[in-house]
């Protein structure tokens, strides 16, 4: 089977890193179109997987956007979709992996009469969309895509809930290579030497730096721990969120943490900065959609805590493999952190659990099987031509049904 894949951003983030693990086994029956350029595509290349920029210009659509600037967004949509017609009628299937690419893959599986598949990397509400998007993203999966694939229970209710079609949506996790986080002793010594961290507790929190990703509730927690407790945030503003890490400098300072909270920007080197790490925390304050930085510590043998919320809860298991608390909540952060700081043993009979419980659930190897075997339900014969799903059964159906609403036009 030959796929293309379309994804919108020009930077990793958690929905890209996953496309790499996706995308690798295929080699060259694979493309992977993005509509921005920058170091994803570089990152692409290193994992020897085709790739090509296919817009000149970035579309000025965010989650948040009305349906005015939806419409303005269609004159600079026009030749992208047109280019990404022809590249599809290359190819057997079309995978869009983010929601941008599943407006303009949708249009493209009609025009290439190609199938389309939806990787859903989000929590489909009100939270993080604006309901023109909301709309147009249900409506867009129910009538042109084949197969949408959620990241997690909580992505296929929140889809079912906004009005999503049950019968076309399956589950299947984000998968890791666990060798990759098998790392050396003396080199995380020497990191931690680097950053100045020896003789510290230290918590790390991975995750660009977003308001809703909750920085700010960590350091309210720092404040309230230990002297020795210090932190590293991982990460950098991805989509113009430049005021918020000022925010985040002007906090540190007002609470005196200079010595102690440690902004790395981003990097490369997570498997090992996870390992030089005592503690990682998520703090998400809406509902992860999964939580690809818990998976991660939990195979660097790292203890976790994290926002018990959307799909964090499908993976840690409060006591046993990790900690959860309630979103928002510095002082209830803080109590925790403080017994991970005393509590050694039992701290790290769950960071033990942890390991365990995710190498065997996220095995990419296992992954990419039950995606593939989804997968091949669609074949690989061009000439077959498959008919779209929206008009299956329905003749005189509109192919413009996501300016309509949502829950009341199945």
């Amino acid at each position: 089977m030959r796929i293309l894949f379309l994804d919108q951003s020009g930077k990793p983030g958690g929905a890209e890193l996953c496309l790499i693990d996706i995308a690798k086994p295929y080699g060259d029956r694979a493309l992977v179109g993005l509509f921005a350029d920058g170091s994803f595509k570089h990152l692409l290349q290193q994992n020897h997987i085709p790739v090509e920029v296919l817009a000149t210009q970035a579309i000025q659509v965010r989650k948040e956007s009305s349906l005015l600037q939806g419409f303005k967004s269609l004159g600079q949509l026009a030749p992208l979709i047109t280019k990404v017609v022809q590249k599809a009628r290359e190819y057997d299937l079309i995978y869009a992996n983010t929601q941008k690419a599943l407006v303009v893959g949708a249009l493209a599986s009609f025009f290439s009469r190609r199938p389309l598949v939806y990787h859903l990397h989000d929590i489909l509400s009100k939270e993080h969309f604006s309901p023109t998007n909301l709309r147009i993203a249900v409506n867009l999966a129910n009538r042109f895509a084949s197969l949408v694939i959620a990241n997690s229970q909580a992505s296929q209710t929140a889809f079912v809930q906004a009005g999503g079609r049950p019968d076309i949506i399956e589950v299947v996790y984000n998968g890791f290579n666990p060798k990759i986080y098998q790392t050396d002793e003396f080199e995380i010594k020497q990191l931690q030497q680097q950053l100045g961290l020896e003789g510290k507790f230290v918590i790390g929190h991975f995750s660009r730096l977003a308001p809703w990703k909750g920085q700010h509730i960590l350091i309210d927690a720092l404040a309230k721990c230990p002297q020795e407790v210090t932190a590293i945030l991982v990460g950098d503003a991805l989509f113009g969120e430049q005021d918020y890490v000022q925010k985040l400098h002007q906090q540190v300072a007002e609470l005196g943490l200079e010595n102690r909270v440690k902004f790395l920007g981003f990097r490369s080197d997570i498997p090992q900065l996870m390992a030089a790490c005592d503690l990682v925390a998520h703090t998400s304050t809406s509902p992860e959609p999964f939580g690809r930085v818990i998976v991660e510590a939990m195979l660097c043998g790292k203890p976790v805590v994290a926002a018990k919320a959307g799909g964090v809860m499908e993976l840690v298991e409060h006591g046993l493999n990790g900690f959860l608390v309630t979103p928002g909540e510095p002082q209830e952060l803080a109590q925790v952190i403080i017994t991970c700081l005393q509590e050694t043993e039992i701290t790290a009979n769950i960071a033990n659990n942890a390991r365990t419980t995710a190498s065997g659930r996220f095995d990419v190897a296992i992954i990419n099987q039950q995606i593939a075997q989804l997968l091949s339900q669609y074949g690989s014969d061009k000439t077959r031509s498959p008919q779209p799903p929206f008009l299956r059964g329905a003749k005189n159906r509109s192919i413009s049904p996501f300016l309509r609403g949502t829950k009341g036009d199945q």
